[in-house]
């Protein structure tokens, strides 16, 4: 792999466009989208950004599906030093709105399916000045193209450092609140460089590849990858979200050879009829995370796509990917290697520790911290969050594992309560905030079980108020009313009483338990 000639997002479509600008950066349908198209777009936005009074370090947020605007207004926001905030579209009324008026968005970005969202919760966002409307115009408000394109398509002359900020992801906090987590220009393209100095051509990126965006671009496995593809000069087939018919249509309509799913969307794709006859000679290789993959998944996968596999362990606070499972290590599919994360990229470093921040020898369960150089700057207004989480340039990730011999990362646990549902990050905390806000419910606790398609369930269990009574459904209707469907239980149990410890703190291990027996690993 060549090393990343950028060092910003903002330098990159110019590079790209000055170099080779015919060149396709984005399909989309019959749409091929140069990278000079690219750019021009990018800096139109930019300019108008400028024009309504985003100076450097302005947030933005986006709020719609992906599509080729989606990957303007990121471009946009990185030439303009603005700070590009996606927002889970998935989310309630008042999760976005939380998110709006913490990050201090404003200007906002949004399609028109989230209108009713909008116009919702607009008033509450005193910060928030401008509305820019994805499909077209509504109300006062404009359309973005015709926004877009009442700018100028020349640079707009804003001095962009790799230190910058140039995006924020919200991701969930064990307090319940999310938290913003600042990503500096540097987080796309650190460990890319530290693996290219060495000569590790990671998955072969290039040119000749063609890949399929599957994650969103509000998660942080989605943009990373994506910009890893567009940095190699990699064309990218836009999707607005993923399905596994329309996945496998796009994978050999545009002979797609480099891909990233979570296990849950390999196993959607195996599902569908169309998958067992489709032509599967172009693709290269299926980058997969969020959790590992099963093992009769995975041989039913190198049978049918007959490419190479490769796990990426990482979080948003690391910049994503730290740790990588080679293809090699998927060549057996009886290999215990397999349920190991992967190892350390060139660069980054990789420790476990035990409570008192000591570090533990080989085969010894702990924390596991991250060192990557491409790790965040912090938590946007939370100092004491960041101050928790990144010590002394080490990410304290909350997962429980250890390392072996050869420098494999195995993660066991998970130190937080921390939930992996088809990718995403669910916590406990906020759902049973929620659920003790029936007013039968006296206490509730969370937890995750195993299921073989998603990862994990979320589980509640329920202590109801002495007299009162409720039903499993009427609890899971209370909670449809204030959470995304991603973090609604699956089913709710009742007890009399949850189990404690002296201190008076519930022990979830304990109803963890039964749920995971026989498992060698608390995650799955």
């Amino acid at each position: 792999m060549t090393s990343p000639r950028s060092t910003t997002l903002a330098e990159l479509t110019r590079r790209h466009a000055a170099a080779h600008g015919d060149l396709p950066a984005l399909l989309d349908g019959d749409a091929v989208v140069s990278f000079a198209a690219l750019d021009a777009a990018a800096c139109r936005v930019a300019n108008a950004l400028v024009a309504a009074g985003c100076a450097p370090g302005a947030r933005v947020a986006y709020l719609a599906k992906d599509s080729v605007a989606a990957f303007e207004v990121l471009f946009g926001c990185a030439k303009a030093g603005a700070v590009l905030m996606g927002v889970n579209w998935r989310l309630k009324a008042p999760e976005i709105r939380y998110i709006l008026d913490h990050g201090e968005a404003r200007v906002l970005f949004a399609g028109a399916e989230f209108a009713e969202v909008v116009e919702a919760i607009r008033d509450e966002l005193p910060r928030l000045e401008h509305v820019v409307w994805m499909e077209g115009p509504r109300g006062d408000d404009p359309g973005f193209a015709a926004w877009r394109d009442a700018a100028p398509d020349g640079e707009p002359g804003v001095p962009v450092d790799p230190e910058d900020v140039v995006v924020q992801m919200y991701t969930s906090g064990t307090t319940g609140l999310p938290k913003g987590v600042m990503l500096a220009h540097r987080s796309f393209f650190a460990v890319i460089r530290e693996m290219a100095a060495v000569g590790d051509p990671w998955i072969g990126f290039g040119p000749d590849d063609v890949c399929l965006h599957t994650l969103p671009l509000f998660h942080i496995g989605g943009i990373w990858f994506d910009m890893t593809a567009l940095e190699a000069g990699t064309p990218i087939v836009v999707t607005e979200t993923f399905t596994a018919w329309s996945a496998i249509q796009l994978m050999q309509r545009h002979r797609v050879t480099k891909v990233c799913l979570v296990p849950a969307m390999i196993q959607m794709v195996l599902a569908e009829p169309e998958c067992a006859s489709a032509d599967w000679s172009a693709l290269d290789c299926i980058v997969y995370g969020g959790s590992p993959i099963p093992v009769p998944v995975l041989k039913r996968a190198l049978e049918v796509f007959g490419c190479r596999f490769g796990q990426i362990y990482g979080l948003t606070e690391t910049g994503n990917t730290a740790v990588f499972l080679r293809p090699h290590d998927h060549d057996d599919p009886e290999s215990p290697r397999l349920a190991a994360a992967g190892r350390p990229y060139p660069g980054v470093r990789c420790k476990v520790v035990d409570e008192e921040g000591r570090e533990l020898d080989v085969r010894e369960t702990g924390e596991i911290c991250l060192h990557s150089p491409a790790n965040m700057v912090g938590y946007w207004k939370n100092p004491e969050a960041t101050a928790d989480t990144l010590v002394d340039g080490w990410v304290h990730t909350g997962d429980a594992g250890f390392l072996d011999e050869d420098g494999y990362v195995f993660v066991n646990d998970r130190l937080k309560d921390m939930i992996i549902y088809a990718g995403e990050n669910v916590y406990p905390a906020e759902i049973e905030s929620v659920l003790c806000g029936h007013p039968a419910v006296a206490e509730a606790a969370v937890i995750g079980v195993p299921d073989e398609r998603w990862g994990e369930q979320v589980k509640a269990i329920v202590v109801l108020r002495p007299g009162e009574s409720a039903t499993a459904r009427q609890i899971l209707a209370h909670a449809r009313t204030d959470l995304a469907a991603f973090k609604v239980p699956k089913s709710v149990d009742f007890l009399d009483a949850l189990p404690r410890t002296p201190s008076g703190k519930i022990q979830k291990h304990v109803l963890r338990e039964p749920y995971w027996e026989g498992r060698d690993r608390q995650v799955n």
